[in-house]
């Protein structure tokens, strides 16, 4: 049995001399508001996007999973015809002493963790690793994995599940276990720094059919035209604030807020608060798009 611990020092930059932030990972406390609270807030649901603000993830809206105890979790996408339809994304809250040996009921679904806050033991096949906040681990479909939480408090990750699209000649991508501190972000062209992605994959292997990065933008710093595109994506906010233009509205979101994106919804960006704005992002990547069966217009 092998065992990891997914921990490093701070990487940062290009070879350029950037300034050492911390980092936080902001996750959900639950609760339920008091009765003397104002009902209306930010959660809208559009035609392109959707956005979940961290106000509304209470308890009364968590679900519970076969074969995971001591375990609850807020859904915050699912496919849905007609709006985003390649991924489910969950934010998990595993209790001291729970976790599930059994917890992926769909051997052709690959799915990524992300952690938040706490720690757990994530075993595959038979290596063990512990994952602490900023830790990462990709598991290919078919995979036998477990997660237990041994530690003191609870822990809670981000878990994002996707039917895998298998190619003729390509084979099933591999197991992967890493943590932000240990990469280095890749700033953007033409930004010295102040936008960059800190990428969990390698964006070169054809075998993966999802990818999921950290995005990060300085005080100020945007994304600075409305992309429109063919990806659908899940953000949410890790840390800070910032303003999104989705579609045709501008929203404010900050850090515990989810994103929901369909393909095609036209999307920019500015850092809005005095920190950095950073966002856990996933898209679907490098496959041909969908013309017969499930996901296809003549379905």
């Amino acid at each position: 049995m092998n065992r990891h611990t997914t921990t490093a020092p701070e990487q940062v930059g290009a070879g350029e001399p950037r300034p050492v932030f911390s980092r936080s990972y902001h996750a959900p406390f639950g609760g339920l508001p008091g009765q003397n609270e104002l009902l209306s807030g930010r959660a809208v649901f559009t035609e392109a996007y959707a956005v979940i603000p961290r106000g509304v993830m209470t308890d009364i809206v968590t679900s519970a999973l076969p074969f995971w105890d001591k375990t609850r979790a807020w859904i915050i996408a699912r496919p849905m015809s007609g709006f985003a339809e390649t991924f489910s994304q969950y934010i998990v809250e595993v209790a001291p002493g729970g976790g599930s040996a059994r917890p992926e009921p769909d051997p052709g679904v690959e799915g990524a963790l992300f952690t938040v806050k706490g720690a757990f033991t994530l075993t595959i096949g038979s290596d063990v690793h512990e994952l602490t906040p900023g830790g990462f681990a990709y598991l290919p479909p078919g995979a036998a994995w477990t997660l237990r939480n041994r530690a003191a408090e609870k822990a809670v990750f981000h878990w994002i599940r996707k039917a895998y699209e298998p190619v003729d000649g390509l084979g099933l991508p591999d197991p992967l276990v890493r943590n932000e501190a240990e990469i280095e972000s890749t700033p953007m062209p033409d930004t010295m720094g102040r936008w960059t992605t800190t990428r969990f994959f390698d964006h070169d292997d054809m075998r993966l059919d999802m990818h999921v990065t950290i995005v990060s933008l300085e005080p100020g710093a945007e994304i600075p035209f409305m992309e429109t595109h063919v990806m659908e994506h899940g953000l949410y906010v890790l840390e800070g604030k910032g303003v999104y233009r989705l579609n045709r509205d501008w929203v404010e979101v900050e850090a515990g807020d989810f994103m929901w994106l369909r393909a095609f919804c036209p999307q920019g960006c500015y850092a809005g608060g005095p920190g950095r704005f950073r966002y856990l992002l996933y898209k679907d990547v490098n496959r041909h798009p969908r013309l017969r069966g499930p996901g296809a217009f003549g379905r």
